[in-house]
């Protein structure tokens, strides 16, 4: 069984401040920067990634880079039925679906049709993750780098509570010597 994950393009980008700054300059470069951070994360899995931004051409434009589709709407249509559609289509052909998107509609729409639906900021959340098997040594390295000591920003309770407890007789020592 497919599994598709579907975004709304838009949305993900009108949401997220990484995109946004983008976006105050050139909408095309917020589209290909997400474009190309999905391509990277998705290259090697089996999931169907289907993009949708709303259009305005007569015909909706669909057009595929690497193994992502990209659909634009036509005018007079949304993107939000555009993605309703594509979960209607998908629960018929027995596939299971994911929509990242913030607005509450198109979600609706999307669970109506069993599907899952999750926020934009869970989908940029992972498209800046560390791959798991990086995410995993770094831990594991962490651990170790504990375990022997030679962890610079971790920090004993117990040496720490030491460090604020008052050395008795240095402070009479180093007086006398002064006096001297």
């Amino acid at each position: 069984m497919a599994h598709q994950i579907l975004i709304d393009g838009y949305n993900v980008i009108k949401n997220n401040a990484m995109y946004q700054a983008v976006e105050s300059k050139n909408i095309a470069n917020a589209r290909t920067i997400l474009l190309t951070q999905l391509k990277n994360r998705y290259r090697h899995t089996p999931y169907h990634i289907i993009v949708v931004f709303d259009g305005n051409d007569k015909k909706e434009q669909i057009s595929h880079d690497d193994h992502i589709r990209i659909i634009f709407s036509r005018y007079g249509e949304t993107a939000d039925s555009v993605i309703a559609r594509i979960a209607r289509e998908a629960r018929q052909a027995g596939h299971t679906t994911t929509l990242y998107s913030d607005d509450g509609e198109v979600k609706e729409s999307v669970k109506d049709q069993g599907g899952n639906a999750k926020t934009t900021h869970q989908l940029t959340t992972h498209l800046n993750a560390a791959p798991s098997d990086v995410a995993t040594r770094s831990h594991h390295r962490q651990a170790m780098r504990r375990i022997y000591g030679i962890d610079p920003a971790y920090k004993d309770e117990e040496a720490i509570e030491a460090s604020y407890q008052p050395q008795k007789g240095k402070r009479k020592h180093r007086a006398a010597k002064r006096h001297r």
